[in-house]
């Protein structure tokens, strides 16, 4: 029971967060909390493929990305089946980044360190060039006028004022229950053969581990989580840009999953959402990217292991 404290300590503070903000008359906080639930989607996903696969992706963005858009594309202009049934714009948009990546990822999963690193940067920057280049996509100006999604039981995802805190719970209750799949997956079968396969891929592979098929399994459940994480914010933002495909949203979400601790789903949630936010709301102002960039270079230098390698292995337990 031990490795599920991280999903309850998520779940309470998510409660604790929004009692607070209601104490303190700041309801419009809430917006860039569910905002910061979809981006903390991606390193949650992230945090599996580097942290178990020992796979470093620069393109994490793009599957956002294809998830954003796709959803996007859906709901404005994807005629009578999606009017019909709008909540199948989510789905696809999971669907587009899974299929994308099981695409990609059979050559590209096998190359080893930097070479998988510039290859999925490569990625990245075809997706973000298709976007600029694209009519159906807005080009430079994206997609807007996404309409509000009727989900089920009377949920919508749209960013309006009275349905503020409805989203946040509904956009924070899909990070707990990722994070809970994270760690049902680590505890399993599945999750001992990914820490040999992160450890040493020839003796896994000695073994009996099917390491292409894991690494490849892998990749794809993180795409997945990127693509719900953009399909979900642009129906929330009501539209979305060629911005969340550049190369520095995706340097971005991996300085979150180092600074985490890149074998800690929990930690990284809790960076990621902290950090997130005040990206949202401005702190760093014009230096956003370079905050991100210098806490990439300092975690690799001093906490190689993420902050929570910093904690006494006592304390950890």
């Amino acid at each position: 029971m031990k490795r599920y404290l991280p999903v309850l300590a998520l779940a309470v503070a998510v409660g604790v967060v929004q009692l607070a903000v209601r104490a303190l008359k700041a309801e419009y906080l809430l917006t860039q909390l569910t905002m910061s639930a979809y981006y903390t989607l991606v390193t949650l996903g992230l945090c599996l493929l580097m942290g178990y696969a020992g796979q470093v992706s620069l393109g994490h963005a793009g599957f956002f990305a294809i998830g954003g858009y796709t959803a996007s594309v859906l709901c404005t202009a994807g005629g009578a089946v999606i009017r019909f049934a709008p909540a199948l714009s989510l789905p696809a948009g999971v669907a587009a980044a899974a299929l994308i990546a099981l695409v990609i990822g059979i050559p590209v999963l096998r190359l080893r360190g930097h070479y998988l690193a510039m290859a999925t940067l490569g990625f990245g920057v075809i997706i973000s060039r298709i976007i600029l280049g694209t009519g159906l996509l807005g080009q430079a100006d994206g997609i807007s006028d996404v309409p509000a999604l009727k989900l089920f039981a009377g949920l919508v995802l749209s960013g309006a004022r009275p349905l503020r805190v409805q989203n946040y719970y509904t956009a924070w209750t899909l990070v707990v229950l990722g994070l809970l799949l994270s760690v049902n997956l680590l505890g399993s079968r599945v999750g001992r053969a990914l820490r040999a396969i992160h450890g040493n891929e020839e003796a896994a592979a000695a073994l009996g581990v099917n390491v292409g098929r894991y690494k490849l399994a892998v990749f794809v459940l993180s795409a997945m989580y990127a693509g719900l994480g953009g399909a979900c914010l642009a129906c929330f933002n009501g539209g979305i840009g060629p911005g969340e495909a550049g190369v520095m949203k995706s340097v971005r979400y991996v300085a979150l999953v180092a600074a985490g601790g890149m074998g800690s789903p929990g930690a990284t949630v809790a960076v990621s959402a902290v950090l997130t936010f005040l990206s949202l709301r401005g702190v760093f102002g014009l230096y956003d990217d370079a905050v991100f960039g210098a806490l990439l270079v300092a975690i690799m230098l001093f906490a190689p292991e993420g902050l929570v390698g910093l904690v006494p292995a006592r304390r950890r337990g």
